[in-house]
């Protein structure tokens, strides 16, 4: 609270106020390589406690995040990160670690692996990535947007947004692609369509232009629900078109940002759910998603020694692993023979 002492843990200790300081947060802060592991995906800061908060992220990192969702490898450095995988294999006593999956060398448009392709599934967040080009469509990137009571009650993963705050449209857009944050989702697509069913109708017409046969969408944001499903297929060619746009390209390889209110003193502090960037070579996002139905979901995209790789997992077991060892496979069978499993 403004005026108030704080304290703030992180890995590296404690950071103490006694005191208000006079500090603005910077809009943006340079991007760092180093690897992450943040203790919470989210938090709102006031300044003073998002300079320390900044500045902890980029020095050290945290052991307490979910042990089910991590493996050895992410410690390691780049190098080993990519050395250390399992290998992927094809055999036919192979169970596949995802209940769908999807593997493109993006250059050729071949596809190298996959399994279940056109199963349709839920998305989770995933579903953000549509929602992001409807907003790049038919958004101002410069709007200011106020957050409503609906969008500031959103389940988490959020930022704890407070209905009557106000950000550039862009920031929650930022927020939504980078940190997934689901009351910065529905702020943004009730500004641009007045409401989230309206934008949905937005969305599912989208997807319809797009030809994207097995995907339909009943929210905006991912939560699980009967008519929300898409497949890999559809998700791998929605993904290739968002790529496309030079300002979703470039949110989707962020690892850390910031953002602020235009009307309260309040900033806060983005940390990227994919555990891949800065770790493996050559990763440039997409996005994650998880919800109880779906499962832990990613889709990734992957550029290196010329090669372009897109990978779409969904509900995937050990997804880092799972994921690492499909592209080392990809990076290694650009040339080979398609993989499928029926």
């Amino acid at each position: 609270m403004a005026g108030s002492g704080w304290t703030w843990r992180t890995c590296c200790g404690f950071f103490t106020k006694s005191s208000t300081v006079g500090f603005v947060a910077p809009r943006f802060v340079r991007r760092s390589r180093s690897n992450l592991h943040p203790t919470r995906h989210l938090q709102w800061l006031s300044a003073p406690a998002l300079a320390a908060a900044v500045l902890a992220v980029l020095l050290c990192s945290s052991p307490s995040e979910a042990a089910s969702d991590r493996s050895p490898s992410l410690s390691a450095s780049p190098v080993s990160f990519v050395e250390r995988s399992r290998p992927f294999r094809l055999s036919r006593g192979h169970e596949p670690a995802a209940h769908s999956i999807l593997l493109k060398d993006l250059t050729s448009g071949k596809t190298l692996y996959e399994y279940e392709s056109d199963r349709r599934l839920s998305p989770a967040s995933l579903t953000k990535i549509m929602s992001a080009l409807v907003i790049l469509e038919y958004g101002q990137l410069q709007d200011h947007a106020t957050v409503s009571r609906k969008a500031a009650a959103a389940p988490r993963t959020h930022l704890r947004l407070r209905a009557g705050q106000v950000f550039r449209l862009e920031d929650l857009l930022k927020a939504m692609l980078i940190t997934s944050a689901n009351d910065a989702c529905l702020a943004a697509v009730e500004h641009v369509a007045g409401s989230e069913e309206q934008f949905v109708d937005l969305m599912n017409a989208k997807a319809g232009t797009l030809g994207l046969a097995g995907t339909h969408f009943s929210n905006a944001c991912g939560f699980d629900a009967p008519n929300h499903y898409a497949t890999a297929t559809d998700l791998a060619k929605l993904s290739e078109i968002a790529l496309q746009n030079p300002i979703f390209k470039a949110l989707v390889r962020e690892e850390i940002e910031v953002i602020s209110a235009v009307n309260v003193n309040r900033s806060f502090l983005l940390k990227t759910t994919n555990r891949l960037l800065g770790r493996m070579p050559g990763v440039e996002g997409v996005k994650t998603g998880f919800t109880s139905r779906a499962g832990r979901c990613l889709i990734a995209k992957v550029s290196q020694d010329g090669k372009e790789l897109l990978l779409v997992l969904l509900h995937a077991n050990r997804r880092w692993n799972t994921a690492t060892s499909l592209i080392n496979y990809g990076l290694q069978s650009v040339d080979g023979p398609v993989g499928s499993i029926r």
